[in-house]
């Protein structure tokens, strides 16, 4: 008889709290109403520690267009964004034309 070969299981990744962060401000900033606003305001969980809170908010004072509000009362963070080009471009609509009566 053939011997099986056990592997193990490696199983999903456990989510680092530096990922789970990033994905809920990530989730925070592409809601389609704060898509539309262009503006969300995150807050720090408890879960967040210190070092993963202080990085987020240092990539995002790095990235160009957002203004970064700071909430003392609740450690809480507003940030704003102007569109993007993409963004005004899709915003154009283009009239239809008027249709004239059938002739019949």
């Amino acid at each position: 008889m053939a011997q099986q070969s056990k592997k193990k299981d490696a199983g999903p990744k456990p989510v680092s709290s530096m990922e789970r962060l990033t994905m809920r401000v990530s989730s925070m900033i592409n809601h389609p109403i704060a898509q539309e606003r262009r503006e969300v305001r995150i807050h720090r969980l408890d879960t967040d520690g210190e070092r993963e809170w202080s990085e987020i908010l240092g990539a995002l004072s790095e990235a160009d267009g957002i203004d970064m509000t700071f909430h003392d009362e609740d450690e809480s963070v507003t940030l704003r964004w102007e569109p993007s080009e993409d963004d005004e471009r899709s915003a154009v609509v283009e009239e239809e034309p008027e249709l004239e009566a059938a002739p019949f």
